[in-house]
């Protein structure tokens, strides 16, 4: 499962849900924030099946993306935010705070590893 995509995937889908919201700009992500929301989903097993369940629905948008099927990224966009939700407000703080971050700077990359290891959860 490709870390960066999930994480690509999340951010693009919370730009419309924050451009609605009119909030103020969130936070900066940390490794700190990361290792806690990877703790965090990692000890409930409906956290770690619904974060799953939000990779497989990543590579249905990016297929319909890839085909221009805008209706139905959309409806899997609305889906993925509803579940999003179910992962806590931390989970949501963190894809906040990464959507202005730049993935290849340390602090990016750092966070990029440590999502990882939820990525390992949903292999198995």
């Amino acid at each position: 499962m490709n870390l960066k995509f999930i994480v690509a995937a999340i951010a693009i889908l919370a730009l419309p849900v924050s451009a609605q919201a009119q909030k103020p700009a969130a936070a900066k992500a940390t490794n700190a924030d990361a290792q806690k929301v990877v703790k965090m989903i990692s000890a409930d097993k409906a956290k770690t099946q619904t974060y799953c369940d939000m990779a497989k629905l990543g590579e249905q948008i990016d297929a319909a993306d890839q085909k221009k099927d805008t209706k139905t990224v959309e409806a899997l966009s609305k889906k993925m935010d509803e579940m999003s939700a179910k992962l806590g407000p931390e989970y949501v703080a963190l894809m906040d705070g990464t959507q202005d971050l730049d993935q290849n700077s340390k602090v990016g990359k750092d966070i990029g590893t440590t999502l990882e290891g939820l990525d390992k959860l949903c292999a198995k």
